[in-house]
């Protein structure tokens, strides 16, 4: 078999497999808060009663220093007013290309509901403090994993990796109100946030909250599917 009958197998597969089979939520944009942050909580709820696996898993965007683009997921540690929370090492390269071109976008997607969210902004870390109890917070072996300042280089041997983790995890066990310096919780504040209700016939719902001005005020706008 050719590349291209290859292409044309996959082509195939994929369109047979059935996208929004159960049943999908409802949205009525025209009853949608004022502010984006209730509207979130509200659908990271749903999916949380719903029993939705790993509900706040995101999707975190950056660009390096050449503008390329850059992707993973990690774990939403908390929204509030100021906006979306995040973490991670500081030496990491998601830290490194937050610190060159410190904005960033996030993306949910529930797809039992049918539901994303999309949000775009400046990225900027929080004190010292918030980031070194965060990192208190983690599991004795995150927090020795992130002590070794590794995340991301290339592993020659994993016996090395193990015998260094090792010795990590023992110091931490050692001095459990360590922390590591370069651990950063961080801050997303969006100037816009879109949510996204998929429907059957794919006329999708979409819905956009624009930061206007410096008061922090909203604007929202529905969109074409």
């Amino acid at each position: 078999m050719n590349d291209a009958d290859h292409g044309s197998d996959v082509r195939a597969r994929l369109r047979g497999i059935e996208v929004f089979a159960g049943p999908l939520c409802a949205f009525e944009p025209e009853h949608a808060p004022a502010d984006p942050v209730r509207l979130f909580l509200s659908w990271l709820s749903d999916a949380v009663a719903d029993g939705l696996r790993d509900p706040h898993a995101m999707t975190l965007s950056t660009v390096d220093e050449a503008g390329d683009p850059d992707a993973r997921v990690l774990i939403l540690k908390a929204v509030d007013g100021s906006g979306w929370q995040f973490a991670g090492h500081g030496f990491s390269p998601k830290g490194h290309q937050l610190a060159v071109h410190p904005r960033a976008a996030l993306t949910f997607y529930w797809p039992e509901h049918g539901r994303q969210v999309r949000l775009r902004g400046p990225v900027a870390p929080r004190p010292a403090r918030d980031s070194a109890a965060d990192f208190l917070g983690r599991s004795a072996t995150a927090r020795a994993e992130s002590l070794l300042a590794r995340q991301s280089q290339y592993l020659a041997d994993t016996a090395e990796r193990d015998h260094a983790l090792e010795k990590a995890l023992a110091l931490v066990e050692r001095e459990p109100s360590l922390v590591d310096s370069a651990w950063t919780l961080y801050t997303l504040a969006p100037v816009e946030v879109e949510f996204w209700q998929a429907a059957k016939n794919r006329v999708h719902t979409r819905l956009r909250y624009e930061r206007t001005g410096t008061d922090g005020h909203w604007e929202r706008y529905r969109l074409w599917s």
